[in-house]
Order: C-alpha cells, then sequence, then structure tokens
C-alpha cells in the first residue's frame, strides 16, 4: 500500500499474467484459421439472409443450405480452436464446406465468406502445433589421443 492507503503498487508482472495466459493458450492452437472460418461462417449466415429491394438472391433448396452450412462453419472453426488435435481433420471439413458454398449459399457469401473460410480453412491445416524450445544437449569435453 501507498502511504496514502490508496491503492497497492504492483510490480508489473502480476498484471500481464492473464495476458501471457491467453497468450500461451493461443500459441497452442490454430487460432487464427479457427477465427477465420467461423468468421467466414458468420459472414455467410447474414449475406443468406439479405434481401436487395425484391430481389432475394438464393441458391439450392430453398433456405436449408443458407442455414446449414454457415453454422457447419462456425461450429468447423470452433472445434478446430478447441479441439486442436484434430485440426486437419476439420481444416479439410472447413475447405470443402467453403468451396461447396459457392453453389450453397448465395455465391458463398458473395464470395467473401467463401475466402474467409477458404484461407482459415488453410490455415487450419497448415498449423504446425507450438513450437517446443530444443533441448539444450552438453557437449562432452574431447579427449585428445597422443
Amino acid at each position: 500500500m501507498t502511504e496514502e492507503g490508496m491503492a497497492p503498487v504492483s510490480d508489473g508482472a502480476a498484471d500481464q499474467a492473464p495476458e501471457r495466459g491467453f497468450r500461451h493458450w493461443r500459441r497452442q492452437r490454430p487460432f487464427v484459421g479457427g477465427l477465420l472460418v467461423a468468421l467466414g461462417g458468420i459472414e455467410m449466415f447474414f449475406s443468406g439472409q439479405l434481401d436487395i429491394g425484391h430481389l432475394h438472391v438464393q441458391l439450392g433448396i430453398e433456405g436449408l443450405q443458407a442455414t446449414i452450412i454457415p453454422i457447419v462453419l462456425l461450429l468447423l472453426g470452433i472445434l478446430s480452436i478447441t479441439m486442436p488435435a484434430h485440426h486437419v481433420f476439420y481444416g479439410i471439413l472447413a475447405l470443402v464446406v467453403a468451396i461447396y458454398s459457392l453453389i450453397g449459399v448465395n455465391l458463398g457469401g458473395f464470395i467473401v465468406g467463401m475466402l474467409l473460410s477458404g484461407v482459415g480453412a488453410v490455415l487450419v491445416v497448415a498449423w504446425m502445433g507450438a513450437r517446443r524450445p530444443a533441448p539444450e544437449v552438453e557437449a562432452e569435453p574431447e579427449e585428445t589421443v597422443s
């Protein structure tokens, strides 16, 4: 506590602990790719609900694909973040669904949602896992033979 009895003085390390915890958690999973897949699904959902004057653009089975495909992409994005052990499976499924959205959901959410989901799915598949520091090997002293 300070002399005036106000707030305790912090050393700075405790203030950064939650940020460091999220940074560590984020690096242990394909966070950016999963986030892009989920954002692409959200964009597709809202683009499927658009009415431009009296023109309602929608392909496929009326309303079903425009609702199911974005929900599937949102779930695949969330699952790839929460269960990184299966990132290749979720990424491939997200890529296939994103490409199918071209004919299923208003040209893939007017192409923007398909591109977001496609790029995110590629990032999810390409994720290499968390980097671990290389173990330090102690060098043994070499003996000279004379």
